[in-house]
């Protein structure tokens, strides 16, 4: 399995925006196979109440053990729940600030085709003076979905939107099983908010997370199911 470059000082400073799930991974996964920056840290907001990865649902010990494994910093950005938008938006750039500082000028995101996230990400970001970088843009996401799999990541899906699929996919492997079941129209990588995966394997991490499914919750309208270390 291919692993990660070594990071060194020729490339342009960037931090990474890190969900916990599979398109930040594998957007990690093309820059550092592209050589193309040295990313600096990855950036993850964490909610204050429940110490878990904002959406995804995932829990605050098994994001450290990610960027652990990846061997990467993590900065993790603490916010109440609910959170207002305008207190967010300050958090973030508070944050970005500091790491402009210190000489990152590039922020990556895994988006995918949503005009109008990419469009608010470049205006915040303009307001900073920090250029947005979205390396796995307008790629075909079926594509997409089954070239993760074949590099190695692996992913569970821990959030579900019920409105978009059925609650019963919470928990389940992302996997080619999975993107068969899907119903027709759903996009394969969840762009449009159908579900959220995490990610316990995959060529940007030095060792597997061994976790275990658990409960399933519904709440806020969405379906979680609760990963945690095996």
């Amino acid at each position: 399995m291919m692993r990660p470059v070594e990071l060194t000082q020729d490339r342009p400073r960037a931090i990474l925006s890190w969900s916990s799930g599979k398109d930040s991974a594998f957007a990690l996964f093309r820059v550092l196979q592209q050589r193309r920056f040295e990313v600096s840290c990855l950036l993850t907001t964490v909610t204050e109440q429940f110490h878990r990865v904002s959406m995804h649902g995932v829990r605050e010990e098994l994001l450290d053990l990610q960027a652990a494994s990846v061997g990467i910093p993590l900065e993790k950005v603490g916010i109440p729940y609910p959170c207002p938008n305008d207190l967010y938006e300050e958090k973030m750039a508070d944050v970005l600030s500091v790491w402009k500082l210190k000489g990152a000028m590039h922020a990556i995101f895994g988006d995918l085709f949503l005009e109008d996230i990419r469009r608010y990400r470049e205006e915040k970001l303009a307001q900073i003076g920090i250029k947005p970088v979205f390396p796995l843009w307008l790629e075909n996401t079926r594509a997409l979905a089954e070239e993760m799999m074949s590099v190695g990541f692996r992913s569970i899906i821990t959030c579900v939107d019920p409105s978009k699929i059925d609650a019963g996919f919470a928990g389940r492997e992302f996997d080619e099983s999975f993107l068969r079941d899907l119903p027709s129209g759903v996009d394969p990588c969840g762009e449009n908010g159908e579900f959220h995966t995490f990610v316990y394997d995959g060529p940007v991490f030095k060792r597997p997370i061994r976790v275990k499914v658990g409960e399933r919750v519904m709440q806020d309208g969405f379906q979680f199911a609760d990963v945690s270390l095996a």
